[in-house]
């Protein structure tokens, strides 16, 4: 399955998109929502950070803990 990540800064808790980074990966299928956050953290270097997760109906969105940052995460 392919992914697109999108990788900002916050302000006032909304996303700010004053920088971006935007990526694409492929997970095996089948895959778990597990699966995916682990390597979309991967992708950014963020492996071993704490993530606050919730998900907007298809897009995963994690808040990186101590960080004003978000990422969502949408299937492709």
């Amino acid at each position: 399955m392919q992914f697109a990540l999108e990788y900002t800064d916050t302000f006032g808790g909304e996303a700010n998109y004053s920088w971006v980074i935007r990526k694409e990966f492929s997970v095996p299928d089948p895959c778990t929502d597990r699966m995916v956050v682990l390597r979309a953290k991967q992708e950014l270097g963020l492996t071993g950070a704490r993530c606050a997760r919730d998900s907007w109906g298809d897009t995963i969105v994690l808040r990186p803990v101590g960080m004003c940052q978000v990422i969502f995460i949408d299937a492709i």
